[in-house]
């Protein structure tokens, strides 16, 4: 029997300004298409198995579109510009604001198979190439172009279980004040009934919940920038030598990552996947400090610490397929299987579906062949960014693969949590682990380039002007709260991500801005004056990233 861990990872960063306004809209549009799907396909499929890790930053901010959705005041823009009654009456700067958020998806999946949306499209470009301007498009344009976008990012099973929304699409256009606000009452329902969703399968034993630290912080860079080479020798560091007491802050997120996730699913976590599976010795012993049965991290990580071993690694099925534990530590680490994960990922989006499952289970069943008694294999991936390169949100891929899964005489779907509890789990030991994370097995993606460590050196000066004000004895137990809080969002792993040229230039300039302002917003709640090295750019972008730099390949 092979076991197979399906680890779906689902994440946002906080988009929220100091004001709660969201500056940008992934949350809630991932979650009303990819969040939406896999609990449907989860709960088509009760006999597969899988682990679900939601990241906090993300689950409360569910939470707040919630609240949003049913009071009827949205305080994000896209979402309010879906039920604004005046569309016409827009300043110019937020008409054009609504026209590029509203084109902001792929194409080739999202757009091009909708030909009433198409049409908006080809409208708008025609008008940019006569220079007519937006005075040219009518206030029915815009009604019909912020109901379309809302309408591309309902999720396949969304699609399925509301004839509302097919009844919209087939109407085509003319949309009215009346379409548009069922249809952000729906996207509410659809919202609201997520989290319950998951926490049913996770009660019934299908699914088991996992976390993350609280902001999706890069721990083992937290606890110590030597981190990034241990697999990069060379790698260049910040100017500041450490981030300042970086330990204690990521004990921080990961009690409030636990403290979370039991006020959401009314359990504590067995395990997590910590930010892009970065783990370093320290944060293993952390997490078995806080009572974590297991963690996950990349391939090439173990491939790294193995090599360190002088272990020979030319069979990869005497290795590879079992979770270990670095000496001294109780938690187990699995480890993800790249070349099964960037398939997903990134190969089978363009497969006929069924040619894909065929293909997953051939690979599968050849790792079997080349294994000897208990064998687990690691598939952990983006469970959101994926579904929106596949045709139909990958409908027909995961609804064929689970249930080839669920057919399947020698492949068992398990969880981490179930697979330690077997008695012959093979679980191996590590002499030492080389930090890195799942992409490359190294930290270059989030530091090491002059952006990126410019970046960090900003967060080390905003933490040690945070540590100074919070020693003052005249900050307000509300102001520390507040400034708390704001930390945990700078420390976020997401804004060095997309640090750097070969990024898509509107991605980079979007996070960039938003980090910088987290920043500022940091100062001004200590009650301090904003560094006027705040207001300049980090980086510019300008690269054309696979997946619009959203996602990366475990292989390199």
């Amino acid at each position: 029997m092979l076991h197979l861990v399906l680890c779906w990872h689902f994440h946002q960063p906080d988009y929220r300004t100091e004001r709660g306004d969201y500056r940008l809209p992934w949350t809630y549009l991932h979650a009303l298409k990819d969040y939406a799907d896999m609990a449907a396909h989860l709960e088509a499929a009760p006999n597969v198995r899988a682990v679900v890790n939601f990241v906090p930053s993300l689950v409360e901010q569910l939470d707040d579109y919630a609240s949003q959705l049913a009071s009827g005041h949205p305080r994000d823009p896209v979402l309010a510009w879906l039920i604004e009654p005046d569309l016409g009456r827009l300043p110019a700067e937020q008409k054009l604001a609504l026209v590029e958020a509203c084109f902001r998806l792929n194409h080739a999946t999202m757009l091009e198979p909708f030909p009433a949306y198409r049409l908006l499209q080809r409208y708008f470009e025609a008008m940019k190439g006569n220079g007519a301007g937006l005075a040219y498009l009518s206030e029915q344009y815009y009604a019909d172009l912020v109901t379309w976008y809302h309408l591309a990012w309902t999720g396949e099973t969304v699609r399925r279980t509301y004839p509302s929304i097919l009844s919209l699409m087939q109407k085509g256009h003319g949309f009215s004040q009346a379409d548009r606000q069922a249809l952000f009452s729906l996207i509410g329902e659809v919202i609201a009934g997520l989290l319950p969703r998951y926490r049913a399968l996770a009660e019934r034993g299908q699914v088991e919940l996992s976390s993350t630290p609280h902001s999706h912080p890069m721990s083992p860079l937290l606890i110590d920038f030597q981190a990034a080479r241990q697999a990069q020798p060379d790698s260049p560091l910040p100017t500041h030598a450490a981030y300042p007491g970086g330990e204690a802050r990521v004990q921080a997120h990961v009690q409030a990552a636990l403290d979370s996730h039991r006020s959401h699913f009314g359990a504590q976590p067995a395990g997590f996947w910590p930010a892009e599976g970065g783990v370093s010795e320290p944060v293993l012993h952390l997490f078995a400090k806080a009572g974590l049965r297991w963690a996950a991290s990349g391939e090439r990580v173990l491939r790294h610490s193995l090599t360190a071993d002088g272990l020979d690694l030319a069979d990869k099925g005497k290795w590879a397929y079992r979770p270990y534990r670095v000496r001294g530590s109780a938690t187990a680490c699995f480890f993800r299987d790249d070349h099964l994960s960037d398939l997903i990922g990134f190969e089978y989006k363009s497969w006929w579906a069924s040619d894909a499952v065929r293909h997953f289970l051939h690979q599968l069943e050849a790792i079997r062949r080349e294994t000897q008694g208990e064998a687990v294999v690691s598939v952990i991936l983006d469970g959101e960014n994926a579904w929106e390169f596949y045709p139909y949100n990958g409908f027909h891929f995961l609804s064929e693969l689970y249930q080839a899964l669920a057919d399947h005489a020698a492949i068992r779907t398990t969880t981490f949590s179930e697979y330690l509890e077997l008695k012959n789990n093979g679980v191996g030991e590590l002499r030492q682990l080389v930090a890195g994370s799942w992409v490359y097995g190294d930290f270059t993606t989030w530091m090491g380039d002059a952006a990126k460590n410019r970046a960090w050196d900003l967060l080390c000066e905003a933490k040690l002007a945070y540590d100074q004000a919070m020693a003052e004895p005249n900050l307000s137990p509300r102001s520390r709260a507040a400034a708390e809080k704001a930390l945990k969002s700078c420390e976020s792993s997401d804004w060095f991500w997309w640090f750097g040229d070969y990024n898509p230039a509107d991605s980079v300039q979007a996070f960039d801005l938003l980090y910088r302002n987290k920043l500022k917003q940091l100062y001004r709640l200590l009650g301090l004056d904003v560094p006027t090295g705040l207001d300049r750019p980090i980086s510019s972008g300008g690269g054309a990233a696979e997946a619009g730099g959203v996602m990366r390949r475990g292989q390199g």
